[in-house]
């Protein structure tokens, strides 16, 4: 009888948490609008940013390129639970995590070494076109560095 309502179950609780993704605003591909966004010279720059269901995680893809102009990638694959997940591909970031604060903001951090690099909040407008990514850091020679990424929907 167990496995019966399991079998049962089952499908419609991956069915549900399938659709919720699907449904979050944060969702899709997103490509960097740099005429809209201000990221100082020498910062890196994710041009595409993509979310999409990984199983009962989200996988976070981003292609760029670093401070030097060099291409980029890094892979995140976690929850919107405020917990640490594993970054890999970025060598200055071990960990990020992210956080739900409303329906259509999230918080973010990354750290390296298990000392917080990188603060933010990413913000999808109401209408679901545009995704305002705004970060704050450190560089190396100790100067606050703040980043508004705009991104367009495709």
């Amino acid at each position: 009888m167990k496995a019966k309502a399991l079998a049962l179950v089952l499908p419609l609780f991956l069915a549900g948490v399938a659709f919720s993704f699907a449904t979050s605003p944060q969702m899709g591909t997103w490509k960097l609008n740099e005429a809209k966004s201000k990221i100082p010279a020498g910062s890196p720059k994710n041009t595409t940013v993509v979310y999409e269901a990984a199983g009962d995680m989200i996988k976070v893809t981003v292609d760029g390129v670093d401070g030097s102009g060099n291409p980029a990638h890094n892979e995140w694959t976690g929850k919107f639970d405020g917990k640490d997940y594993p970054v890999t591909g970025d060598a200055s970031v071990d960990t990020r995590s992210y956080k739900v604060v409303n329906e259509r903001t999230l918080s973010i951090e990354n750290k390296k070494d298990g000392k917080v690099t990188v603060t933010g909040r990413i913000v999808v407008s109401a209408d679901g076109k545009t995704r305002t990514v705004t970060t704050n850091s450190t560089d190396a020679k100790g100067q606050k560095v703040t980043v508004v990424a705009v991104y367009d929907k495709q």
